[in-house]
């Protein structure tokens, strides 16, 4: 673990305290669940897993130089 310092409004330090307090815990407990709930809320979303791709044969093999005529075809 790491020692740093953050800046932070008297009032926010004191609520802070105030609820370290009443969970008989440490403001430096406080801060790092907060951190950590924090990242996780803003963590960027992981790419779907798309398994079904490639899963089926067309038998064509050509497919890829002609997608844009495949797509557009009535």
């Amino acid at each position: 673990m790491k020692r740093t310092t953050i800046f932070a409004d008297d009032h926010l330090l004191d609520e802070v305290k105030h609820l370290a307090k009443a969970q008989k815990s440490s403001v430096a407990t406080i801060v790092r669940e907060a951190l950590v709930s924090y990242l996780a809320a803003h963590k960027p979303k992981q790419a779907t897993n798309l398994a079904f791709i490639a899963i089926g044969e067309s038998g064509e093999s050509d497919i890829a130089e002609r997608h844009e005529e495949l797509l557009w075809q009535k």
